[in-house]
């Protein structure tokens, strides 16, 4: 007997999600066995930096192709380059809102699956997308993977990357990429040398694949500008009085006030100072030594982390619960930031570079690993106090996505908050993104190294002409316990970066520099090219003897 019942469709090509992340990279891993795969931070970065132009195909569930693209002006597009200078290195940094090429810089299939046109899907949601936006067309990088043999050969040899190029268009020699991107209505147009080094199956070489848009008059001027939208998010920062308390509770009826208030002026974010937690040892019988301190404030780690995603979750807002000092799983003791979003999901970010005195009177180590946070008001990063200092943390959490980047401070002098107050203007102005600063003011004569506080929290911005004349949105006066708020404009950034007096990110010049990240603690950068088609086969002061300055 015939049915009619429906069945649900087996493939579906949509834009990619954050969530689909780890199934992305996993997908590269299996399609490229001889290239270093993505981490999940860069994969992140592509989509975060431009989800217009990542897309995934799913196959009964399963993501079995990806494609990532950005907007790149015709001067970028078009000169000569490297993948990782076209790329920010693989995070897609370099897309430009106002580019008027779409660049594709991934294109993989699912080996299993080759044969079934997944390639050619991708492919048509790009030039759908170039078409809707009026694009002047599509370029990219086409991989030759069978150039090293074919220069081998004694029998119709490739005497170079143009010879083979020009044999395989003849028809005398067979490369599935290049004739599937033939196919599909791409012309080359020149050689890119040295564009992936270690893809050593095409000798490094890629020819530059050009689809012209039909539907745009390349001989008529073109500018596509970017509307100064409004893409609001209300910030609060907390300048916090240390003040003796009889335990955790009192202490968290103290953090709730001020999540409390931030919640009435619809605040988006609240950003409490670096180790916000130390006046819980006002609650202790006797002055602890610097160990039994820690001991002493790592206890109380799950219950920060629970009560603190509670108010979020109570009062709807997001917590940047500065920082507190965590035991970890192998004993060593971190300064670990603990973000507590209002959707009940909590991130944990540590503090890269203990300060001197943190890893002489606290034993303190370093974390390994910083990367973008997603929120509901998109990517954040978090700087941990003498974080802020070290400019490579920032432009990775840039690269990423992050277009707010929170640094909760402890700071006893003067010197040692000036030295992270310019660090995080630089911050902002270099990443063209926005920092926020909050500390601690007051003092606890009975717990160690609480003894003086100097602090001024602000919410500073870039210096150019959407943003505060002198680079500040907003800052508290030195000093006293208040609430600094402050509506800040997402958009401005992407306006600042595109169309900006100066625009530090586009202009970066990655000929000459980039930041490499070890891969022996997970950040190895990628080196992935267009792929081939399914055709080819601080500042903070230590628990112990007052020590003046920090960061």
């Amino acid at each position: 007997m015939a049915t009619t019942a429906k069945t649900k469709a087996r493939l579906e090509v949509r834009q990619a999600k954050l969530k689909d992340v780890p199934e992305i990279a996993e997908l590269v891993r299996r399609a490229y066995a001889d290239l270093p795969p993505y981490t999940l931070g860069e994969i992140r970065g592509q989509l975060n930096n431009y989800r217009e132009g990542c897309f995934v195909a799913k196959l009964d569930g399963v993501i079995v192709g990806y494609c990532a693209s950005m907007r790149l002006k015709a001067s970028v597009a078009m000169s000569d380059h490297s993948w990782d200078e076209v790329t920010g290195n693989g995070f897609g940094s370099r897309h430009d809102p106002t580019g008027d090429w779409l660049y594709g810089y991934e294109m993989c299939v699912d080996p299993k699956v080759r044969g079934t046109r997944i390639g050619r899907r991708l492919y048509e949601e790009r030039r759908a997308l170039a078409e809707r936006l009026d694009l002047a067309g599509i370029v990219f990088g086409g991989r030759m993977p069978n150039l090293a043999n074919a220069m081998r050969r004694k029998r119709n040899r490739a005497e170079g990357p143009e010879d083979y190029l020009e044999k395989v268009v003849d028809n005398k020699i067979h490369d599935p990429v290049l004739r599937f991107q033939l196919a599909n209505g791409f012309e080359p147009q020149g050689i890119l040398q040295n564009y992936l080094p270690e893809d050593k199956r095409s000798k490094a070489f890629a020819v530059r694949m050009v689809w012209r848009n039909p539907y745009v008059d390349a001989d008529a001027p073109r500018k596509h500008r970017l509307p100064r939208d409004v893409e609001s998010v209300r910030i609060a920062t907390c300048q916090l009085q240390a003040r003796a308390v009889s335990g955790f509770d009192e202490f968290m009826r103290h953090i709730e006030y001020f999540v409390d208030v931030a919640a009435d002026y619809e605040s988006d974010f609240i950003l409490f100072p670096e180790l916000f937690t130390l006046m819980l040892l006002s609650a202790e019988e006797k002055e602890l030594s610097p160990m039994e301190a820690i001991e002493a404030l790592s206890d109380y780690t799950p219950k920060i982390r629970q009560k603190l995603s509670e108010l979020a979750l109570s009062y709807n807002i997001n917590i940047i619960g500065g920082s507190h000092p965590t035991r970890m799983d192998d004993g060593d003791i971190h300064n670990v930031a603990y973000v507590c979003l209002r959707d009940g999901s909590i991130h944990a970010q540590e503090k890269i570079h203990p300060t001197p005195n943190e890893a002489y009177w606290w034993n303190i180590k370093g974390g390994d690993s910083i990367d973008a946070i997603p929120t509901d008001c998109g990517p954040i990063g978090v700087l941990i106090c003498y974080d802020s200092e070290f400019p490579e943390l920032a432009r990775r959490l840039v690269d990423e996505g992050a277009r707010i980047i929170f640094v909760p401070f402890c700071t006893d002098s003067r010197q040692g908050y000036m030295r992270v107050r310019y660090c995080a203007q630089a911050r902002a102005i270099e990443n063209q993104c926005f920092t926020v600063l909050s500390g601690n003011v007051g003092n606890l004569p009975n717990v160690a190294n609480m003894d003086i506080q100097y602090a001024q929290s602000c919410i500073l911005t870039p210096c150019d002409f959407p943003f505060a004349r002198d680079g500040i949105a907003a800052e508290a006066s030195e000093n006293v316990e208040t609430l600094t708020i402050s509506d800040v404009n997402l958009a401005d950034l992407s306006w600042a970066r595109a169309e900006g007096t100066v625009r530090n990110l586009a202009d970066r010049r990655f000929d000459l520099y980039q930041i490499e990240w070890d891969k022996r603690v997970g950040q190895v950068s990628p080196r992935i090219g267009e792929a081939e088609s399914e055709a080819a086969g601080q500042d903070s002061k230590p628990m112990g003897p007052h020590t003046p300055g920090g960061g």
